[in-house]
């Protein structure tokens, strides 16, 4: 009877939910919304990634704050750690001739892709997120090969405090030439060329290093505090 009974009240409250999002214009304006994204997305940001264009450009205050979000968990775990032995890797077992041998062969490609990675965000689908991700990921296989390698946080410190001040600095930049943060000022090139899209490439770099110097600090207070 109970069971009846929820499944009567959950389909009450689906069929008033349904009627109340009928009833108001909060759904129809989503979808002109998304209709101009697709209509008018590379005319206005000269991006053929039309993922990119709402990431950098429409939402671009979204993205700073996410990016924002991974600064404070760099430093959250930086804060958890802090005051813990660092060991380094030693008395780690050393990695196998294979390991070692194709991380020595793989790091510079896996760079390599990263910065491909983030550099075409506004031509193919990726972007300065999964750029660094990509690089952090070979700075991950640089650990496992080396148990005893350590990074310059002084390094890592620089290329994140570098790639989160060009970002603010392009945001400012388009609120002094345009009258809004974040604005598209650059000339947008045409479409489909590496050098378009206005300030989106700039902006994709200065999130791949921060986001990419930010996930090798997180490797790195956990693999040599172990």
């Amino acid at each position: 009877m109970r069971r009846a009974a929820a499944i009567l009240l959950l389909a009450v409250l689906a069929t008033g939910l349904a009627l109340a999002l009928e009833a108001v214009p909060f759904g129809r304006a989503k979808t002109d919304v998304a209709n101009h994204y697709i209509r008018k997305g590379v005319e206005e940001t000269g991006a053929t990634n039309l993922v990119t264009s709402v990431v950098v450009c429409y939402r671009g205050l979204d993205t700073l704050g996410e990016v924002t979000i991974l600064f404070i968990a760099s430093l959250g775990v930086g804060v958890l750690l802090f005051g813990r032995p660092r060991h380094g890797g030693r008395g780690r077992e050393e990695a196998s001739a294979i390991v070692a041998t194709g991380a020595r062969v793989l790091f510079p490609l896996i760079l390599l892709f990263g910065i491909y990675v983030f550099l075409h965000g506004h031509l193919t689908p990726g972007g300065g997120f999964q750029g660094g991700a990509v690089l952090a990921s070979a700075f991950l296989l640089l650990y496992l090969a080396r148990p005893a390698q350590t990074v310059s946080r002084a390094t890592l410190g620089a290329a994140e405090a570098l790639g989160g001040l060009v970002f603010v600095g392009v945001g400012v930049l388009g609120l002094i030439a345009a009258g809004y943060f974040l604005n598209n000022f650059l000339p947008k090139g045409q479409p489909n060329l590496l050098l378009s899209a206005g300030v989106i490439p700039v902006i994709y770099v200065a999130i791949g290093v921060k986001v990419g110097s930010e996930l090798v600090r997180i490797i790195g207070d956990l693999v040599e505090t172990e």
